[in-house]
């Protein structure tokens, strides 16, 4: 060894050493990026929604594919066939966790404790609710060639300002019961939401009406794309209300609207990730100041480009190789 290093090694403390390395060690792990994680360094999830055709002719099937396409976590769909054994069971096997489930209002409201002791059985920490309700159903006229879905259009299409706020004070006693049962209420948001009734919007005076503590909120960013709102607007505007995002995209050129379903020229198109109109990057830059705890990929059918277990495999690559 070279004399001239020697009374270097010597000042040098262990601690100083040790303290050093392991700076450099945590440094060089950071410039790592993490397996199978997003831009937010956390697991990529499916919302099974995204493959429903494949899930009811072949759940166990699907969701080996799904894994096999790199995501390790799902959030279940409220519409699944598949029985609570058979479902947990071929989850357990492709190796997929679930943290997060989408359920009904009404089924919340009439048979809260089936729900949560459903959201136990699957090791669920959040109960996210997707569409809202009414306090009474009969005075709408759904179209009966659409059976349970026109019931639920008519809702939407019809609700009140004054719907909205039984809607938060619903959430607010259910949120108040799975609070107490280890679990977390949530809202999920389509488009809807941003109809305005005389300059104040359902979806803010619901944020507005509801307990910060006992309902937090899944933003699907896409959809809220689709209002004409700007997610990190509200990202910015309500870091702590917002635990969960929905990553979806929709072809270039659409027209904002309000309106669930159309069928016009200027209607949403669905698309996988980073061919469409969203520009995901600001959107995660803002999401690293808010609290999410888990972020889902959801492509809305009809799948035009490709078949939904490949459309799947694209929006996952997209997700992983994505830099905010």
């Amino acid at each position: 060894m070279d004399t001239r290093v020697r009374p270097m090694i010597k000042t040098t403390s262990r601690r100083t050493f040790v303290k050093a390395a392991a700076s450099g060690l945590a440094a060089s792990l950071l410039e790592i990026p993490s397996m199978n994680a997003s831009p937010l360094n956390l697991p990529i999830g499916l919302q099974l929604y995204t493959v429903g055709q494949e899930m009811d002719s072949d759940p166990a099937g699907t969701l080996k594919a799904v894994a096999a396409a790199g995501y390790k976590q799902v959030e279940l769909s409220p519409l699944a066939k598949t029985s609570a054994k058979d479902l947990k069971k071929a989850l357990d096997d492709a190796g997929l966790k679930n943290p997060s489930g989408h359920y009904l209002l009404p089924d919340l409201i009439s048979s809260l404790p089936e729900k949560i002791d459903f959201a136990h059985q699957f090791g669920q920490e959040f109960m996210v609710v997707t569409v809202p309700w009414v306090a009474d159903p009969s005075r709408f006229k759904p179209d009966p060639q659409l059976g349970q879905m026109g019931v639920f259009l008519a809702i939407i299409n019809g609700l009140t300002l004054d719907d909205w706020k039984w809607n938060a004070e619903q959430f607010n006693k259910v949120g108040e019961q799975t609070k107490k049962a280890g679990l977390q209420l949530g809202y999920h948001n389509h488009n809807f939401e941003w109809r305005s009734y005389g300059g104040v919007t359902g979806y803010d005076e619901f944020v507005r009406l509801t307990d910060s503590g006992l309902v937090k909120l899944e933003l699907d960013c896409g959809w809220a794309t689709v209002a004409g709102q700007d997610p990190v607007a509200y990202l910015t505007r309500y870091p702590e209300r917002y635990s969960l995002l929905h990553i979806k995209d929709f072809r270039k050129g659409f027209t904002p609207r309000t309106t669930l379903l159309g069928q016009d020229p200027g209607a949403p198109v669905p698309t996988e990730l980073g061919r469409g109109a969203i520009e995901y990057g600001r959107i995660f830059a803002a999401a690293r100041k808010a609290r999410i705890r888990a972020l889902f990929v959801e492509q809305e059918p009809p799948f035009t480009e490709m078949p939904a277990l490949e459309a799947i495999k694209v929006d996952y690559e997209y997700m992983k190789n994505l830099k905010p």
